[in-house]
């Protein structure tokens, strides 16, 4: 799907993505404190650190800030998994250290991820599938992790299964920012990822259709 274009009238690309992100930051702050309906444009600007005018140079509407925030988030994430990942090295470590990694990443990224999963329902009609989009493609690339996981390990699944631990592997390394009033309770990081890479990889090796009938989960 299309990129959505969001409209400047400044020209200079480098300021436009010093002002946006400077924008993003502010905004990630104010919409987890405050939600985006009560964030007001002018608190955005003051939060950046301009006024309001220069800000109405980089956007149009507040929509299109929220726009902005959950593009730089899907953006950051699947750079930094693309930069991880081997697609060549197909083994059962493979798999693991990719979780590894997204967690982290998510660890990281617990305030963007919180404000994405609040406000996304926000965003208008035109942006949102772009969006959602673009969570799918970063789905994928678990999704050909496990492939290659199967094809160098010898294990059988279904094409159905292989969409479904993709999306476990999405959704619990992101569970991991908006749980953790809970989860924070009662893990360190090490131990959720160890825990959760177990329960992941537990349906891969539990002893059916694997080449050597040793693997496991540890």
């Amino acid at each position: 799907m299309k990129k959505r274009q969001v409209h400047a009238s400044v020209k200079d690309e480098r300021l436009i993505e010093k002002r946006r992100d400077q924008m993003i930051k502010g905004a990630v702050s104010l919409f987890k404190e405050k939600g985006f309906h009560r964030t007001t444009t002018r608190e955005i600007a003051k939060e950046a650190g301009f006024s309001i005018g220069t800000l109405y140079e980089y956007i149009r509407t507040k929509e299109d800030v929220l726009y902005l925030v959950c593009d730089r988030i899907y953006d950051q994430v699947g750079e930094r998994l693309q930069e991880e990942l081997d697609m060549k090295r197909g083994n059962l470590e493979s798999l693991k250290s990719a979780i590894r990694y997204y967690f982290r990443v998510m660890d990281e990224m617990q305030d963007e991820v919180l404000v994405m999963y609040q406000e996304a329902k926000s965003l208008s009609k035109d942006a949102l599938p772009y969006v959602l989009n673009k969570e799918l493609a970063m789905v994928a690339v678990f999704e050909q992790v496990i492939r290659n996981c199967m094809l160098a390990e010898g294990i059988s699944m279904k094409e159905q299964q292989i969409q479904l631990m993709a999306h476990n592997i999405f959704v619990q390394g992101q569970m991991w920012g908006f749980r953790r009033w809970v989860l924070h309770r009662h893990f360190e990081l090490d131990a959720y990822i160890e825990g959760q890479i177990e329960l992941l990889v537990h349906g891969l090796t539990k002893g059916e259709n694997v080449k050597n009938g040793s693997l496991s989960s540890n």
